[in-house]
């Protein structure tokens, strides 16, 4: 049965938010240390990060940075009931971001982000000032990006690249990168799509894109390499394995999370598991590293393509209590909230451009 467009809406926001805050406590972790701990983890944990800033250990289904991110492009989308820019977003985060969440919940660089958006430097120039141009940060988060360009995949890769300067530089490679989430997001909300389709999309527009303005499809090239590379496994740890040939990276900050490994371990788990949200979890979940990054970015493109089938209603239950007594996050909303919240975004967009067609038409 196919899902409908609402429920793919809800299985990309649940398998982000779930994925993440259950890969959290492992979070770069080698795939070795957890498989000795735990052999596969399945559940939440209850987890510490941030050490040094602060004693709060977080409730099992705690989500972490890169939700709390995503939850303020949410709640700018919801408030605009439409596509949104770097200012939309930029506005939201001085409304809606927690002060006390730097540090704490979401990563240090981000509280002095927050205070130079309350200045009059535009909005697309705030990205310039963090460190971390090439980091994860965007592309694990701008689903909600894909999802209010549903099915439109031009529109999609416009506005990744518009509202991600908010966090990385126009030209950065992690803006190359989101536009993978960004682009697969949107495809595979495509009445129709599948697996298959939506990696030949990605490729596609990636690699024309790259090579228009960039004159180089590194993101393309990475992409095959990998899904070549990992076209015979059959499950996670088989995957984990083969991409010790590609990644190993260590001694530099933020060392496993930037983004062309993060979105590149995803996309081939998207692959491997064929869309399946619950599997995707669990796969991105044990695969070592950036965990809670490469979780949010394949569940994500799972649930976008497949819907929330197969996803545990005790996942959805212990996520969205944990999320209620999170004294540090930016919303309370529930999983359904958000979903909700963007769907209804979509649909007030549609609705005003099926308006206008109809006033066009004589």
């Amino acid at each position: 049965m196919t899902a409908t467009l609402r429920d793919r809406f809800f299985g990309c926001i649940a398998g982000v938010h779930i994925g993440s805050a259950m890969a959290a406590p492992v979070e770069g972790w080698p795939y070795q240390r957890i498989e000795e701990t735990y052999g596969t983890l399945d559940h939440f944990l209850p987890y510490h990060h941030y050490r040094a800033t602060t004693d709060w250990v977080r409730e099992p289904g705690t989500t972490e940075d890169g939700v709390e991110r995503q939850k303020l492009i949410i709640t700018a989308i919801m408030r605009k009931k439409d596509r949104i820019t770097a200012e939309d977003l930029r506005a939201v985060w001085v409304s809606d971001m927690n002060p006390n969440g730097a540090g704490v919940v979401s990563e240090p660089f981000e509280g002095p982000l927050l205070a130079m958006a309350k200045t009059p430097i535009p909005a697309r120039d705030l990205g310039r000032y963090c460190d971390y141009a090439g980091l994860v940060s965007f592309a694990r988060s701008c689903h909600p990006v894909g999802l209010i360009n549903a099915g439109d995949i031009e529109h999609a890769l416009e506005d990744i690249l518009e509202v991600g300067q908010v966090y990385q530089t126009s030209n950065s490679r992690g803006l190359q990168w989101a536009a993978v989430t960004g682009v697969g997001i949107a495809a595979a909300t495509t009445p129709g799509a599948t697996v298959d389709s939506v990696l030949g999309t990605i490729l596609d527009v990636c690699g024309t894109f790259g090579q228009r303005f960039f004159q180089d499809a590194h993101v393309v090239r990475e992409l095959e390499r990998a899904l070549e590379l990992t076209r015979d496994c059959q499950d996670f740890r088989e995957l984990r394995s083969r991409f010790d040939e590609m990644y190993s990276g260590h001694g530099i900050p933020y060392a496993h999370s930037y983004a062309n490994e993060v979105v590149t371990k995803a996309v081939c788990v998207f692959r491997m598991v064929r869309g399946d949200l619950k599997q995707a979890i669990i796969a991105g979940v044990n695969l070592g590293r950036d965990t809670d990054c490469a979780t949010a970015v394949a569940a994500g493109l799972s649930g976008a393509l497949t819907g929330s089938a197969g996803l545990p209603e005790e996942w959805v239950t212990q996520l969205d209590y944990a999320t209620s007594v999170n004294p540090y996050t930016n919303s309370k909303r529930t999983l359904s909230e958000h979903a909700d919240g963007l769907h209804e975004a979509f649909t007030a967009k549609i609705q005003r451009l099926q308006a206008y067609a109809n006033k066009m038409a004589f």
